[in-house]
């Protein structure tokens, strides 16, 4: 063996002592993981890795933990999320409404005018212990000069008097197409938006805001990029999405990957912005860009998830299925026709089966005209489909990436339709038995949250954020089925299946290790994991606990006012598992405060700090 033969070897670094789910073909576990150039040299137990090791070799020891893949989210809308995450106050997971309007007073003292507090998605009313969500009153009594704008999924918003003010909504302002300003008798709006049920209203309104500067920008995308690899993702598609405008807003993210600053990888696509004009929108862009365009850290992935507003079928479940337009069939057909005579991926938002049938209709048509021919297409969402298009689906080599929406709007799907509709909403096992490409996510940051481990809690308990049983066990995945369509699922999506999902030789070496072993915890613990050790391309984004000194340095906040320097992003709210547990964190948040403070217990309150979240058994500190 020469000396260039025996370095090629050798590991930049061994990863050993853990408990490490590979997702290879066996659904292996090892101990130890070979790391070399951003990519996985050799897996295995601890002794055959420490071969792989020499002088120059960094260790790292993994201290039991279990290590998953790193979460792949096929659905996220991280690019726009990042431009806006450090002027969001998030309600992602916070048990309380009463932690919420805490939290809400704090950060309204702390923005300054003309600026705007902002709670957009990823909560519902059924996370709170009250089992209800904020009033206007209560709104309007806390900030009556500060803007405030809460979104509650696609269904709805509140602004309380100054947003009304700030945005310029009167008596004379009329309701705009597909949605709704609430008025009282006298006919001056209330603060409350009704999407009926286009949300297009709620997204319109908060364009109105500030927005941040491009240096806050890149700010805020690295703490938003930070906090999704704290909860072990490494890798996003992104879905685009409205007031999302190609090249401009994509110029953030780019500036970041040119100065070798993402900590994940990302796929994008472009999502048209023009109602009636999404032939030129493409027609320009097929001339501008192509699919692979980029490195592995941000490349082109493709066309959607909106292709045309005609065929935009909003899953408000609050309202009715809306009946989409007749024109739908010939603005459908022009658009993907010059995307497969471009050999351009593309994806579509699908929600209900009689929409689907239209879509598939179209796509026949076209693949008749255009043969598809092994191109890459596929559906989000797809609650309502049946096993006829699930079948049409596969024979035009299509995929499905699925979203824990049901997760935050099951209860309201129930009430409308019935608890033997929601059973299959959306059919993941039958998708799986047809050999349909199957990918996870989460639709983040708007709808539902962003947390991954929610979504996997979600497909493996079939349960709501609020605890409604939805699914029966056939329609359940195991939690090993679960994690590899968040991996090896995830990766068909854009088109790297043979770089990411698994932590095989040649595949990238994205890994988290985590909290608690996600394989056997209580199934209602899986939505409070998070990562301690998150690694991307063989190299440490993300540190806690035992693993801090492995940290990366710490990312100041701006602007200053961010609700990010003094809430983070999703809670940390994680219920002790027992008296021990929660003795050790009542003694950890009492020394966040330092000398002069206390811990005692408190039973059943959820107890909120500004660096965390302790509860269930509940404990507090308090002065003295």
């Amino acid at each position: 063996m020469n000396a260039q033969t025996n370095a090629a070897a050798f590991a930049d670094t061994l990863f050993f002592n853990g408990k490490i789910a590979t997702q290879d073909d066996k659904r292996s576990f090892v101990t130890a993981l070979a790391v070399k150039d951003g990519k996985i040299l050799a897996a295995g137990n601890d002794h055959d890795m420490a071969q792989r090791a020499d002088g120059g070799t960094k260790r790292i020891d993994l201290r039991g933990r279990t290590v998953i893949p790193g979460l792949n989210d096929s659905h996220l809308h991280v690019i726009r999320g990042g431009l806006n995450f450090n002027m969001e106050l998030r309600w992602d997971g916070v048990p309380s409404l009463a932690d919420a309007l805490s939290m809400l007073r704090r950060q309204v003292e702390r923005t300054p005018a003309p600026q705007w507090v902002r709670v957009v998605g990823g909560w519902n009313e059924l996370q709170f212990a009250e089992q209800r969500g904020p009033t206007l009153d209560e709104i309007n009594a806390m900030a009556p000069e500060t803007p405030v704008f809460i979104l509650h999924l696609y269904d709805s918003a509140l602004l309380n008097a100054a947003a009304l003010r700030a945005v310029g909504y009167t008596k004379d302002t009329p309701n705009p197409p597909g949605g709704e300003i609430q008025r009282d008798r006298q006919g001056n709006p209330t603060g409350m938006l009704i999407a009926r049920p286009n949300a297009g209203l709620l997204y319109a309104t908060l364009a109105k805001g500030p927005k941040l500067a491009p240096e806050d920008q890149m700010n805020s995308t690295r703490h938003f990029m930070r906090e999704l690899n704290r909860l072990g993702v490494t890798s996003a598609i992104d879905a685009g999405g409205g007031y999302q405008a190609y090249p401009d807003d994509y110029a953030v993210v780019m500036e970041l990957a040119k100065r070798g600053e993402l900590t994940m990888r990302i796929a994008y696509n472009l999502f048209t912005q023009n109602a009636k004009k999404e032939i030129e929108d493409f027609a320009k862009w097929v001339k501008m860009t192509k699919p692979g365009d980029g490195d592995a850290f941000l490349r082109m992935n493709g066309a959607g998830e909106m292709l045309v507003f005609s065929a935009a079928d909003f899953e408000d479940f609050l309202e009715p299925r809306p009946d989409l337009p007749e024109t739908l069939e010939t603005e459908l057909a022009a658009v993907v026709k010059l995307l497969v005579q471009n050999r351009w991926p593309f994806r579509l938002h699908a929600t209900y089966d009689e929409s689907i049938s239209r879509f598939l209709n179209v796509f026949e048509q076209v693949n008749r005209e255009v043969p598809f021919d092994g191109l890459r297409w596929f559906f989000d969402h797809c609650e309502t489909i049946s096993e006829a298009n699930i079948a049409r689906i596969a024979a035009l080599g299509g995929g499905i990436a699925v979203q824990h929406r049901m997760a935050y709007q099951g209860e309201y799907f129930i009430n409308r339709y019935g608890a033997d509709a929601v059973a299959r909403t959306p059919p993941i096992q039958a998708m799986l038995a047809a050999g349909l490409p199957v990918g996870a996510g989460t639709d983040a940051t708007r709808v539902a949250s962003f947390n991954p481990f929610v979504a996997l809690y979600w497909m493996a308990s079939g349960r709501t954020v609020g605890g409604t049983l939805m699914y029966p066990e056939r329609n359940r995945l195991d939690r090993m089925e679960a994690l590899r369509r968040y991996t090896v699922g995830s990766s068909w999506f854009s088109g790297e299946d043979d770089r990411k999902g698994a932590l095989v030789p040649g595949q990238y070496a994205d890994f988290a290790a985590l909290t608690e072993d996600y394989f056997t915890i209580d199934e209602a613990r899986i939505k409070y994991l998070a990562s301690v050790l998150t690694v991307v391309d063989g190299k440490v984004v993300y540190a806690d606990e035992a693993f801090s000194e492995l940290a990366p340095p710490p990312l100041p906040v701006s602007p200053s006012w961010s609700p990010v320097a003094e809430f983070g992003g999703y809670s940390r709210y994680r219920p002790a598992a027992n008296a021990q547990a929660c003795s050790a964190a009542c003694a950890k948040l009492c020394a966040i405060h330092g000398h002069g403070h206390m811990w005692a217990w408190r039973s059943n309150v959820p107890v909120s700090d500004a660096n965390g979240f302790w509860g269930a058994l509940g404990c507090s500190c308090f002065a003295f």
